[in-house]
């Protein structure tokens, strides 16, 4: 009975020593295929970056639509100036009629000078209304465009990010071998020409 005790814990023993060496190589064997995806992933892994200020100074589209934006606000401040100037004149013709002017025509006038101001306030705020319209929506094409160029750019070069780096964003380092600015506005401006 004695031998059958000890032969059974020397087995036990001995399964046990199994069992560890087991789960100790299986182990091993995850940590290897953990560690060779990591390095996989981070071979794969890029990541690229444009300068906004160099594409907004040489994208042609980019400066065409600020000339265009330009030009309309030229017009609206062309179209406010002249209605003042028409308020002005208006202005001195009652300036000069001065005190022969009845108590009727003295009202008559205070009311259309206070609807003159309301009619050039409410002209200036729906042009700059218009005027910021306009704006949004040419950003919002240049960006979609940007976005069109690097959705079928990166087809080829397979980054996993690619970002608009800016002076004042919060990157403090940038390796300019990611640099693809030249790629970008050669392509957007290709992409213009075009259209055009």
């Amino acid at each position: 009975m004695k031998n059958f005790s000890l032969t059974l814990s020397i087995i036990c023993l001995a399964l046990i020593a199994v069992l560890f060496f087991l789960f100790y190589n299986h182990t091993e064997e995850i940590k290897k295929i953990s560690v060779a995806t990591e390095k996989q992933n981070a071979s794969t892994f890029k990541i690229a970056y444009f300068e906004l200020d160099s594409l907004e100074a040489h994208y042609t589209y980019f400066k065409d639509a600020e000339s265009e934006a330009k030009a309309k606000e030229t017009a609206m401040n062309s179209e406010l100036e002249s209605m003042q100037r028409g308020y002005q004149k208006k202005i001195a013709e009652w300036q000069q009629k001065g005190a022969s002017m009845t108590q009727a025509e003295s009202q008559q006038a205070q009311q259309e000078y206070a609807s003159m101001q309301q009619n050039f306030q409410s002209r200036k705020d729906a042009l700059q209304q218009q005027l910021a319209k306009h704006n949004g929506e040419i950003m919002t094409d240049i960006k979609k465009r940007i976005e069109t160029f690097l959705k079928e750019y990166n087809k080829q070069k397979n980054y996993s990010f690619i970002f608009a780096y800016d002076p004042t964003s919060i990157i403090y380092y940038k390796d300019s071998s990611y640099n693809i600015t030249s790629d970008v506005i050669a392509g957007l401006n290709a992409a213009y020409k075009k259209k055009e």
